[in-house]
Order: structure tokens, then C-alpha cells, then sequence
């Protein structure tokens, strides 16, 4: 059976729950809305999370960390727990997941996040509170260092794979190379990037040529030889410059 969820429309009716629920709790500031829920709402769905910043006066953020009265008003939680010094994740009655941290004004300058949108503010708040003083971190942009982890992992994950430590294998190079080699492809082809957080995000509409490669790629926990040598050879397709020892020793490695 289909898991039930709440439709992209509902999201943002709960987001604006969340800001009335603050508007009257206080000692809030503002709440911002991120993601699909903040200045990207044209990628909402169904599956959405919501993720956002509650913003509070200096002083009060211990009080809406430890207790979530102020999300609860807006809706029943099923379920939650502290994921940082900063927030929750939680899980609402009726589906909707929640990620969001807690920050008090002078914090904001010190925390790296994409541009959000501002659902609800107090009057004397600055709207652009919602655009951050800390740049988000910056593309990779030397091909030279990108290949050469590429190949450092993948003899890193093989030699793991002989010691028997399957699952750092995999994840060496089913995992790390292949994170290099998504930012190869996408440092060449200059595309835009998804998720500044997590590259893999949306990958399948921003780089549908390499997911065409991902089986081969990324065949799973009893196949990692194959996908060392699947990336060995997706990164010689791509003619990046692959030092000849380091290949001996892969394919060697591969056997």
C-alpha cells in the first residue's frame, strides 16, 4: 500500500500554522522557511520535508529547544528528538516530517544556509534576516584534485574490500569516488547544482547522463570490485587525466 502523505498545498498551510503558532507564543522573531518550502516552492511535492528556522529573542532559545509546545499547536507530534545543539527532527500526526533548528539574531552570521523565505516575522524584525552573512560552501573547481580523490578512494576501498571490511568498501567506492566523479560532470558541464549540502540531491534531473551509469556504478555491498572498475572506466570515457600507477594499481587491486 502507497504511504499516505499530505499534498504539497497542506505543506505550506502547515508552515503557516507553524508562523501563527510563533506569532503568538511570545518571545519568537521569525520563522523561516527553507528549501521546497522556502524560495524553491516550485520543486514542492507531496514528498516534501519541512525543513525551516525558528528564530527567537536573545535569551530564549533554550525555552523553544526543550519544549515544542509552539510546533505542537500547529500539529500533534508523533514523534521527535534533538538531531543538533540547535533543533529537532519530528514527525507530525498526520505524516508531515519536520527538520528545523533554533536561532537567536546574532547567531545567524556564523551559519552557512541557503537563502530562505520569510513565512512570518514581527514587525521589527529585518527581512533580511532571511539571507545569510556566511557563504554557502563553494563548488570544487580543480579538476586535478577531483581526480585524484576519485582514484585515492578507489584504492583506498579496494584495499578495504581485500581486508574483508566490506561495507567501508563500498562506501569508499560506491560512496566518496562516486560523489567525485557526480562533481566531475557537473564542474564540466557548468550545470547547476542542487542541494549545496548534498550533491546527490537531484541528481536524476540535473545529470540524467551519469545516472545512466549507476547500476554499473553503484551495484551494492557484494559488488565492489565491478564498480571500481566501472568508475575506472566512466572516468577514462570522460578522458580526465588518470596517472598510469595509480590505474596499475586499481585494476591490480580489482584483479
Amino acid at each position: 500500500m502507497k504511504a499516505a502523505r499530505p499534498n504539497a498545498a497542506r505543506l505550506l498551510e502547515r508552515l503557516e500554522a507553524v508562523g501563527e503558532s510563533l506569532r503568538s507564543s511570545g518571545h519568537a522573531l521569525a520563522l523561516i522557511g527553507l528549501g521546497s518550502v522556502g524560495l524553491e516552492t516550485g520543486r514542492l511535492d507531496e514528498w516534501s520535508d519541512l525543513d525551516f528556522f525558528t528564530i527567537v529573542e536573545p535569551g530564549q532559545k533554550a525555552r523553544y529547544i526543550d519544549s515544542l509546545d509552539w510546533l505542537e499547536r500547529a500539529q500533534p507530534l508523533a514523534w521527535h528528538f534533538r538531531n543538533t545543539a540547535d533543533g529537532h527532527k519530528a514527525l507530525m500526526t498526520d505524516g508531515v516530517f519536520c527538520e528545523f533548528a533554533v536561532f537567536e539574531p546574532q547567531e545567524l552570521e556564523n551559519i552557512p544556509f541557503a537563502a530562505g523565505r520569510i513565512v512570518w516575522r514581527r514587525d521589527d524584525v529585518d527581512p533580511s534576516i532571511a539571507r545569510p552573512c556566511k557563504p554557502l560552501p563553494l563548488r570544487t573547481t580543480d579538476e586535478t584534485w577531483i581526480v585524484g580523490e576519485a582514484l585515492s578512494c578507489l584504492m583506498i576501498g579496494l584495499a578495504r574490500w581485500h581486508r574483508g571490511e566490506k561495507l567501508s568498501a563500498m562506501r569508499f567506492v560506491q560512496g566518496h569516488a562516486l560523489d567525485r566523479l557526480i562533481e566531475l560532470d557537473a564542474l564540466r558541464s557548468n550545470a547547476v547544482t542542487g542541494d549545496p549540502f548534498n550533491g546527490e540531491r537531484r541528481l536524476e534531473a540535473r545529470q540524467p547522463a551519469l545516472v545512466a551509469e549507476l547500476p554499473k556504478l553503484a551495484p551494492g555491498y557484494e559488488h565492489t570490485p565491478a564498480a571500481a572498475a566501472a568508475m575506472l572506466d566512466a572516468l577514462a570515457r570522460r578522458r580526465a587525466q588518470l596517472n598510469d600507477a595509480a590505474v596499475a594499481r586499481i585494476r591490480a587491486l580489482i584483479g
